[in-house]
């Protein structure tokens, strides 16, 4: 194997490991165990379990962040809303060790590596595309970043919860959402249908 494979080996073992146990429950051992190498192999990668994490941790926000930011290409707002939902519900379903290594609290996180750093990129990204949005409609742009913090904040807490339940179908889960950021409680509709797919 080579030094490139070794180290993608050792970060898919440890994905699943920090995934199944968190940051706590998971050893430098049980990694280097399930790899089929010596600890000093996993300490040459990475200096350390916080250093394999940090490198899991970010590399699943990047994915993460570009999966959502290239879902966001339509022109009507509600099909972007609908794309970025579609977009983290295919992400948890595709990636779910991923999502829950994110999700999943760390004494190694810091202002950056967060779920909560994740969701506010995300937000920011959100933010200027309903700034632009809001500009376009005479609305007030500047309430744009509350709006693009509750959207996302809406998506991924639910993103969290159906991780869990995986019912209702993800296309629901999607649909509904919409439904709610679209329509607001006074306008929801019965049975909401996507625009897309």
């Amino acid at each position: 194997m080579t030094g490139k494979e070794r180290r993608q080996q050792l970060l898919d073992v440890a994905r699943a490991l920090f995934a199944e146990k968190g940051f706590d429950g998971t050893s430098i051992e049980e990694i280097a165990h399930r790899a089929g190498v010596s600890k000093p192999v996993v300490y040459e990668h990475f200096g350390g379990k916080e250093g394999v994490y940090a490198v899991v941790v970010d590399r699943e926000m990047r994915d993460l962040l570009d999966l959502i930011v290239s879902a966001l290409d339509a022109g009507h707002p509600r099909v972007l809303l609908e794309q970025a939902a579609h977009a983290l519900v295919d992400y948890i379903d595709e990636n779910t060790d991923g999502f829950r290594v994110l999700v999943r609290d760390s004494p190694v996180a810091s202002s950056s590596g967060t779920f909560s750093s994740l969701l506010n990129d995300i937000a920011s990204q959100v933010e200027h595309i309903l700034g632009l949005q809001f500009s376009a409609r005479g609305y007030d742009a500047k309430l744009a970043p509350l709006y693009s913090q509750a959207l996302v904040g809406m998506v991924a807490l639910t993103g969290q919860w159906w991780l869990e339940a995986r019912k209702p179908k993800k296309e629901e889960v999607a649909a509904h959402l919409v439904n709610l950021a679209w329509n607001g409680l006074s306008g929801l509709e019965h049975k909401p249908k996507p625009m897309t797919r």
